[in-house]
């Protein structure tokens, strides 16, 4: 082969690649549109005027919104940090309303490593729990000697005994809870390093859920406050 053909042969190469890399750059861009808007469908099914709000922080995209005349916000969160053996994507659902509790309440189900959503970590007392809380659970405050309605909280944090509810943060500004959506494809972020999850789509049902979960246990909490007043 001459030297001409094999430069033009090398070149023809180099050019396939290059539009291989190209389509794949854009099928994955198509895919993560996709995949966005097919998110925001199932948000709006169970909030149906929520908006975009999110701040263009990497991984997190959020909604805000109402829910039965509550203000509501919802937020998918990819958790890459690098303590984590497998990249995790959460949804977070919060009731941004009132709340008669004194300061933070944040449970933590099986605490082991940091997280990307919560400040779990920073916060400097551990609270003892009642019996009636997961055994998985840990529960800390930011505050020294405050008293929580324990038993409350506990009757309706049902939910996490499904084993995928992973975080319940109370504060005067309202209750969040956060859910393991899904782990990234082992095999493929072991070779590629890519967070890929797959089929796991957000569920209007499981929205709907945790919002009214939210939304209960925050009535529970201010009717035990207006009683004890």
């Amino acid at each position: 082969m001459s030297q001409s053909m094999s430069a033009l042969f090398a070149g023809a190469i180099v050019l396939a690649v290059v539009l291989h890399l190209t389509w794949l750059a854009r099928a994955s861009r198509n895919k993560a549109k996709a995949a966005l808007a097919a998110d925001e469908a199932s948000i709006r099914a169970a909030v149906p005027d929520a908006i975009d709000v999110s701040d263009g922080t990497a991984g997190v995209a959020a909604w805000a919104g109402s829910w039965n005349g509550e203000r509501a916000q919802v937020r998918t969160i990819i958790d890459t940090l690098a303590t984590r053996k497998l990249p995790t994507r959460w949804l977070s659902v919060s009731i941004t309303e009132p709340v008669a509790v004194p300061g933070i309440f944040d449970m933590m189900m099986r605490p082991g490593s940091p997280t990307t959503f919560s400040n779990f970590d920073h916060l400097q007392h551990t609270l003892p729990k009642v019996t009636a809380f997961p055994a998985e659970a840990v529960l800390r405050t930011d505050r020294r000697g405050v008293a929580f309605p324990q038993d409350v909280i506990a009757a309706h944090a049902g939910i996490f005994a499904e084993g995928r509810a992973k975080e319940l943060l109370i504060t005067p500004k309202g209750v969040r809870i956060v859910w393991l959506l899904a782990q990234a494809d082992r095999a493929r972020y072991g070779v590629f390093r890519q967070a890929a999850f797959g089929d796991a789509r957000l569920d209007s049902e499981l929205i709907e859920e945790l919002l009214a979960a939210a939304s209960s246990l925050r009535h529970a909490i201010n009717q035990c406050e207006r009683q004890a007043a």
